[in-house]
């Protein structure tokens, strides 16, 4: 299957997302050559990946991924694909501001790949344990608002990937799967992309698999994430359906926050920005994270429109239901991480 696979990219072909699912399996097995995987990954990048493509592998990488199963079907997730501008952890911080304003939220993550931080590095930094079982982090989810699934420990199939990866070098398919396989199945997203063209075809994958409700973003100065200072082009999951529109900052009406006013930092700077915001503090690092949780608290259903979202999540920063989610999750990580030899 790999090699007609390969061959049909190279001939300008697309793969249904049977063809495609049946790929991964055979690469997941372990039944792949590294450089039969390196060939499909370059192929499938050189040709440009469809929605049914990236639709079909991640239903293969959700099948075989370790769950967390949690009650309902309002679970929210947000996520960069990464190859943006560096900045500081925004999509974890914009998490955390989400569940403080009422939010269920499962954040998947991993370290950093394109960035000086990842969300597993920087909440490791605040002091959380990010080796939790599948039943602690729903737990975590219950009693908190908030829990943390490490990409890694739920996809372990994907270990016969991981070399291939770090040999190529360059951006693949798999930077978009992680936010397409989320192991608590999360039904709303918001979704940051370096590269717009991206943003009609993760918004249809995630409509295939059953994605409830979606926000994809990409700004014009950089960003993977919602900007407080340029242009947004955002590509909506909503009722089965997509449509493409515009956010200006002035439609938010949040202090500009410049993309080069918060320098990327490593984990420990990062963790004291995210502390920083969470405890009111103002300046460029609470716009650009208020943008982000206001789209993710419209996305979960929690505000009638991205405006009246950031309304939300300033009000749950400034009444300290933030910062007091940030502090029992990771009170409960601790408690129910294993101990350590």
């Amino acid at each position: 299957m790999l090699t007609e696979a390969v061959e049909k990219l190279l001939a300008g072909g697309d793969l249904s997302v049977e063809e495609s699912a049946a790929v991964l399996e055979q690469v997941m097995a372990g039944q792949a050559s590294e450089v039969q995987t390196a060939a499909f990954l370059v192929a499938l990048r050189a040709k440009g990946e469809t929605v049914q493509e990236l639709a079909g592998l991640a239903r293969t990488m959700r099948r075989l991924a370790t769950r967390v199963e949690v009650a309902g079907d309002d679970l929210l997730d947000t996520a960069g694909t990464g190859g943006g501008r560096p900045s500081f952890n925004v999509s974890t911080t914009a998490a955390i501001v989400a569940a403080g304003a009422g939010c269920r939220v499962a954040k998947h993550g991993n370290r950093s790949a394109t960035s000086r931080s990842g969300s597993a590095d920087v909440l490791e930094a605040l002091g959380a344990r990010i080796d939790l079982e599948p039943a602690a982090i729903a737990e975590c989810i219950e009693a908190t608002g908030f829990g943390f699934m490490f990409a890694p420990a739920h996809h372990q199939a994907t270990r016969h990937v991981v070399p291939v990866r770090r040999e190529l070098a360059v951006r693949t398919v798999f930077n978009f799967l992680g936010p397409l396989t989320n192991p608590a199945g999360a039904t709303r997203q918001l979704i940051g992309v370096s590269d717009p063209a991206y943003l009609e075809r993760l918004a249809g994958a995630l409509g295939l698999l059953g994605g409830r409700s979606a926000l994809v973003v990409s700004s014009d100065d950089g960003l993977d994430e919602v900007s407080a200072s340029g242009v947004t082009r955002l590509v909506e999951l909503k009722d089965g359906g997509t449509h493409a529109f515009e956010l200006r900052p002035e439609d938010l009406d949040l202090e500009p926050a410049p993309p080069d006013a918060i320098p990327a930092g490593p984990p420990d700077e990062n963790a004291r920005i995210l502390r920083a915001v969470t405890a009111g503090e103002r300046g460029p690092a609470r716009s650009l994270a208020l943008a982000n949780a206001g789209a993710a608290v419209y996305v979960a259903g929690g505000a009638p429109s991205i405006p009246e979202g950031v309304r939300r999540a300033e009000e749950a920063i400034d009444s300290g239901a933030v910062e007091e989610v940030l502090d029992r999750y990771l009170e409960r990580t601790r408690a129910l991480a294993p101990a350590v030899a």
